[in-house]
C-alpha cells in the first residue's frame, strides 16, 4: 500500500491550517498555533482508505530541513502534501525544490487557500515544477480520493473536485463550485498521529484541541476569504457529533482545553444553545474550559450567559473599526454600537474578550484610524490584535486595492504584518505601521491594563508567568517592527 506524508514544513509559525487569514504567529501580539487539524483530517480519511501516514508538523517542533529529510529517508514515502500560506509560500517552494533533488520519484502536494480557483497570473508567480498537484478545495474531502486516483486511476482526476493537476505540461483545474453538506461524514483528525502536546492554551500552556464546528459563511466581509473558498452556506456539524469528539479528545488523549473553529458560532442560536446543553448535561460539565470566535451581530445574552455555563472563557471578535464608514465599505454588517453592545454582554456573561482590529483600507485617512483607535480603548478587551488589511487573492478587497494601485507587485509572501500594499489612497503604509506600533504599546502598557492581568492572575504562577513572556513577545515584535 502507497504511503503518504503529510507535514508542516519548517519554518516561522504560521495558522497552516486555518484557510481564512493563515495569522503569522510569531508576529502577533496575543494568538498562539492551533493544532494541525488539516493534516489530522486528512490522515483519518487516508487510514480509512488503506493508505500508510505519516504525519509531523516541523515548524511548531521548530525543526529543520535537515530533520525533515532524515524522516522522509527513513520512511517510505511516495506521497507528500505540504500546507501552505499565502506568506510562506516562496519558502515552501524552495523546501519542495530541495526534497525533489534528493527524492526525484515522490509526488508532491500542495494544499492551500491560494490555489482555491486560482487566476492564471497567481500560477504564473510561482515555481511549480516540482509540485504535481495542487488541493485549493477542502483538503479533507479531497486527499483520499485525490492519492486512490494518483496511484491506482488518474482517469478519475478531472472528476475530483477542488483541485488542479498536470496535464501535457499545463495546470487544469476541476470544479470549484460544489462543497460537501454532510460535515459528520468526516472521521475526527487521528490525534493519535499528532503531536498534541505542541498545541497550547496561551495562558495555562495546557494542551489545547481545535474543533472544527462549522464551513462556509453567509456574510459579505470584503476581506474575508472564508465565503470564498468554503461557500456563503452556513454547513453546520451536529451538536452531537461535536460533542463526541470532545469526549475523545478528554478520555482518550487528556485534552479539556478546546477552540471551537467557526466564523459564526453564534449566528444560529438553537444550534449553539444545543451544543451548550450538551456539555451542561454531561459529566464533563465544569471540566473542560474552551474558546469561540462570534460575530458581534447576532448575539444576545442569554447565548453568552449559556456558553459561560458551558465551559467558555473568552470569546473573539471581529470589531475591525471604530469608524462608521469603514464598517460600512467592508460590508461588515455591523455598527460601533453593537461592538460596544457585544462586549459589554459578553464581560457581563463573565467572558473574557478577544478583539481583532483592521486598518489601513484603501479610503481610509487619519480619522478612521482615529476612531478605530477610540474604540479599541472603548472596548478594553482582554486581548487584541490589531492588523493591517491584507488583500488576499479572492476577495473583493483584492479587487479594489488593485483597481487603486495600492498593491506593491504582488501580495504573496506577505501577511498582516508585512504588509503587500503601498498604503492607502491616504496614507503612506509607513503611517500605518507606526501607527500600529504606537496604539499597541500604549494598548498594552497602561498601567491599568497591567493591574488588571495582574489581578486576573492572581494566586496563578503559571499564569502569571506566560502573561510575562507574552508580554515580553509583544513589545520585542513590536519595537521590531
Amino acid at each position: 500500500m502507497p504511503a503518504v506524508s503529510l507535514i508542516y514544513p519548517p519554518g516561522l509559525l504560521f495558522q497552516r491550517g486555518e484557510d481564512r487569514c493563515q495569522s503569522n504567529i510569531d508576529s502577533s501580539t496575543a494568538t498562539s498555533m492551533r493544532a494541525c487539524n488539516d493534516l489530522g483530517y486528512a490522515a483519518a480519511v487516508l487510514k480509512q482508505k488503506g493508505f500508510d501516514v505519516f504525519l509531523k508538523d516541523y515548524q511548531t517542533e521548530r525543526l529543520s530541513l535537515n530533520d525533515l529529510a532524515a524522516d522522509l529517508k527513513n520512511s517510505r514515502c511516495d506521497m507528500l502534501m505540504l500546507s501552505t500560506t499565502n506568506a510562506t509560500v516562496f519558502t515552501d517552494l524552495e523546501i519542495v525544490k530541495r526534497l525533489k533533488e534528493i527524492f526525484p520519484a515522490l509526488c508532491v502536494v500542495l494544499k492551500g487557500a491560494i490555489f482555491f480557483d486560482p487566476e492564471d497570473g497567481l500560477l504564473a508567480q510561482l515555481d511549480l515544477t516540482d509540485v504535481d498537484y495542487l488541493i485549493g478545495g477542502e483538503s479533507d474531502f479531497i486527499i483520499g480520493d485525490l492519492a486512490a486516483a494518483h496511484f491506482y486511476d488518474q482517469a478519475k482526476l478531472p472528476l475530483i473536485g477542488g483541485i488542479l493537476y498536470k496535464k501535457d505540461g499545463r495546470w487544469v483545474k476541476t470544479d470549484f463550485t460544489r462543497w460537501h453538506d454532510d460535515l459528520d461524514d468526516l472521521p475526527f483528525p487521528d490525534r493519535a498521529l499528532m503531536n498534541n502536546a505542541l498545541y497550547l492554551r496561551p495562558d495555562t500552556q495546557e494542551k489545547q484541541a481545535t474543533i472544527a464546528a462549522s464551513r462556509g459563511c453567509p456574510s459579505n466581509c470584503i476581506f474575508c476569504l472564508t465565503p470564498h473558498i468554503s461557500g456563503k452556506r452556513l454547513r453546520l456539524r451536529s451538536p452531537e457529533n461535536i460533542f463526541a469528539e470532545i469526549q475523545q479528545c478528554y478520555e482518550q488523549f487528556g485534552i479539556r482545553n478546546f477552540f471551537f473553529k467557526s466564523d459564526t458560532f453564534t449566528i444560529n442560536k438553537a444550534w449553539t444553545t444545543a451544543l451548550c446543553d450538551l456539555i451542561v448535561n454531561s459529566p464533563l460539565r465544569g471540566k473542560i474550559e474552551w474558546v469561540a470566535n462570534s460575530r458581534v451581530n447576532p448575539i444576545d445574552q442569554e447565548t453568552l450567559v449559556k456558553m459561560k455555563q458551558a465551559g467558555c472563557w473568552l470569546v473573539a471578535f471581529g470589531f475591525e473599526s471604530g469608524s462608521p464608514e469603514s464598517l460600512e465599505k467592508m460590508k461588515k454588517g455591523a455598527t460601533v454600537e453593537q461592538n460596544k453592545t457585544a462586549a459589554a454582554m459578553a464581560k457581563k456573561a463573565g467572558l473574557k474578550v478577544y478583539g481583532f482590529y483592521l486598518i489601513g483600507f484603501p479610503w481610509e485617512d487619519r480619522k478612521h484610524l482615529e476612531q478605530t483607535e477610540k474604540l479599541i480603548f472603548d472596548i478594553d478587551a482582554d486581548f487584541i490584535e490589531l492588523h493591517i488589511a491584507t488583500p488576499f487573492y479572492g476577495t473583493e478587497l483584492y479587487e479594489m486595492a488593485g483597481a487603486a494601485g495600492l498593491i506593491d507587485e504582488s501580495v504573496l509572501g506577505k501577511d498582516y504584518f508585512n504588509a503587500p500594499t503601498v498604503g492607502t489612497r491616504h496614507l503612506p503604509i509607513d503611517e500605518i505601521e507606526r501607527f500600529r506600533k504606537r496604539v499597541i504599546l500604549k494598548y498594552h502598557l497602561r498601567p491599568s491594563y497591567i493591574l488588571r492581568k495582574l489581578w486576573q492572575a492572581a494566586l496563578k504562577p503559571r499564569i502569571l508567568k506566560n502573561y510575562f513572556v507574552f508580554g515580553l513577545k509583544l513589545i520585542k515584535n513590536t519595537l521590531k517592527r
